[in-house]
């Protein structure tokens, strides 16, 4: 086994997270290593193009109530200087604007910010190690050194640091991990994400002694299409039906169980619990002409997502009007009278104002006008939201609260910010990674971390 000099900063995973606090230790003069288990750096960042989150405090509490209140705070108050780095680096974020119902953030280009943050670390002397596997923590006297890897020729490395942190974007790709800590169905989703963030960061942590949470925390995911496939990364926005927040959505039974207006992201975390993980979408002639074929954002590339999936096989329909919603395919599974009723009952109570159950804070507008648009409908996951416990210095903590020594982490491997809740994945590992970071500057100058 070869051995490196000990270096200021040893970063596990190159995604949005790593690259930001490898970028920024280098640019202050932190001598860095990068172990990246993927041939590319990047990770689930080049799927993405906004950095958004909660425009206040008051905003996030009420949007993710049940979050660390730390956690929520940084994230909020942290925000801004995040679109100041990324400018500062010469990469264009676009003014804000409007993301869903209630947060605010910036279109920029990811790939330009990933390669810019890559070239960084190597031009400030920084070693970038690819295809490489972290295989454990070093650890002694309870505080972490460093790291045993094995690189991409197969040799085995030791590199000493005197701060670690890892970054390898959650366990999504691990189904087994998603069944123990998302959902016992959850092992069925399909995988919105890249493929490489299989737990890694996770099991180093907690094999070091690091605390996990939360139970029953949820994921952030969309709905997609049922039995189809990605093809692509490419299908991650373009076969992810956001315009669900303006249908309606049934379960097998032919019931609705979620206010559908308060986000794609939400009800896909309730349809994960219904019987088989699969609804029936249903949209009409405003819904597709105001949403199905329109942009989810300012500036996205409108796609008609019914016609993809009609293209790719999915299970899909049109119905002339209300009555031949009777006549779904059987093999489908659902009863069509039973969702034409359904759908009857609620335009006519929408139509008069009474009390819907479950409500539509958001849109409570009739689907009256046909024809109308059905869809099949399963939940895709991004990455979890329980994972490595972390302090608002990105500082690892133990099962007593007290922080691991040596030991950081952001991005999707930390658990804690969201609980049934999201604002923003991209913002968390933008602020996190510049966080710790700046937390590992602190101990190579010396500043107390008390």
């Amino acid at each position: 086994m070869s051995s490196a000099e000990g270096v200021d900063l040893l970063v596990v995973g190159a995604g949005m997270a790593g690259l930001t606090a490898a970028a920024r230790a280098v640019r202050d003069g932190l001598s860095v290593v990068v172990a990246e288990i993927g041939a590319e750096v990047g990770g689930s960042a080049r799927f993405a193009g906004y950095a958004w989150t909660a425009p206040s405090h008051e905003v996030m509490d009420r949007h993710n109530p049940r979050g660390d209140l730390a956690l929520r705070r940084a994230l909020v108050d942290r925000f801004a200087d995040g679109i100041a780095w990324i400018r500062s680096l010469g990469v264009e974020a676009k003014d804000a604007q409007r993301i869903l119902s209630f947060g605010q953030g910036h279109q920029f280009d990811t790939h330009h910010y990933v390669d810019t943050c890559r070239h960084l670390v190597l031009q400030g002397g920084g070693e970038l190690l690819l295809e490489t596997e972290t295989e454990r923590l070093l650890v002694e006297d309870g505080a972490v050194v460093g790291a045993e890897v094995r690189t991409a020729d197969g040799a085995h490395r030791r590199i000493r640091a005197r701060t670690t942190l890892v970054a390898t974007g959650g366990f999504q790709g691990d189904p087994a991990l998603r069944a123990a800590h998302v959902h016992p169905h959850a092992d069925r989703m399909e995988l919105r994400s890249n493929p490489h963030s299989r737990g890694g960061g996770y099991r180093l942590a907690t094999e070091a002694g690091a605390a996990t949470g939360g139970a029953d925390a949820g994921f952030y995911g969309h709905l997609v299409p049922s039995g189809i496939p990605f093809a692509d990364p490419a299908d991650f926005v373009d076969m992810s039906l956001y315009y669900s927040e303006h249908a309606l959505l049934f379960n097998l039974r032919g019931e609705r169980f979620a206010d559908e207006t308060l986000g794609d992201h939400l009800t896909t975390m309730a349809l994960l619990e219904q019987p088989e993980s699969r609804g029936l979408l249903i949209a009409d002639a405003r819904v597709f002409r105001d949403w199905i074929v329109g942009s989810y954002v300012e500036g996205a590339v409108a796609v008609d997502k019914f016609a993809l999936a009609s293209r790719r096989g999915g299970r899909v329909g049109l119905a002339e009007d209300l009555d031949e919603l009777a006549f779904l395919p059987e093999e489908w599974g659902y009863r069509g009278e039973t969702i034409r009723d359904a759908v009857e009952l609620f335009n006519a109570q929408a139509s008069l104002g009474t009390e819907l159950s479950p409500g539509r804070e958001l849109d409570r507008l009739p689907l009256d006008e046909p024809p109308y648009y059905v869809i099949e409908t399963a939940p895709a996951i991004t990455f979890p939201f329980h994972g490595v416990l972390i302090d608002d210095r990105a500082r690892v903590l133990r099962a007593d609260g007290r922080p691991l020594d040596g030991l950081l982490a952001a991005g999707s491997d930390t658990g804690g910010l969201w609980h049934r809740a999201y604002a923003g994945g991209l913002a968390s590992a933008l602020v996190f990674g510049l966080t710790a970071a700046d937390t590992a500057i602190a101990r190579e100058r010396g500043v107390s971390e008390a």
